[in-house]
């Protein structure tokens, strides 16, 4: 789907903000899991997950959103402003293509502040 109609077609799409796209390549790289992701950073779009504000992400894609599953691609955590914890996990789906970046506050509170890549503590992936 051209770029133009995947923006027509979700009202909320964009672009990777500059802090989101370094935090992804951060976590990506890390993990090993950069090279295999599609589409590129630079030309993924993107639209806000209803999550109370914590920073959730759903990457839009030309297939069906409809039976996509999740699979962990990299994931970390962090200790906020307020000191709470906040874990990040990247999703891919079934075909390699990023999914969703999902933030969960395990207090449920919104995000005071969109973390940088220095700021998460990576942990390994582990094969099932």
């Amino acid at each position: 789907m051209l770029e133009e109609s995947q923006l027509n077609s979700h009202p909320a799409a964009r672009h990777l903000r500059p802090v989101e796209r370094e935090l992804l390549e951060s976590m990506l790289a890390a993990s090993g899991s950069r090279s295999a992701v599609r589409p590129p950073l630079a030309s993924a779009l993107v639209e806000d997950m209803n999550d109370g504000g914590m920073g959730s992400i759903r990457f839009l894609s030309s297939e069906d959103q409809i039976g996509r599953t999740a699979q962990v691609i990299a994931q970390g955590e962090y200790v906020d402003e307020e000191g709470v914890v906040v874990s990040v996990v990247v999703n891919a789906d079934q075909n390699g293509e990023l999914f969703e970046v999902d933030f969960w506050k395990v207090d449920f509170s919104p995000l005071k502040r969109y973390p940088k890549a220095s700021d998460i503590k990576i942990d390994a992936i582990t094969a099932d």
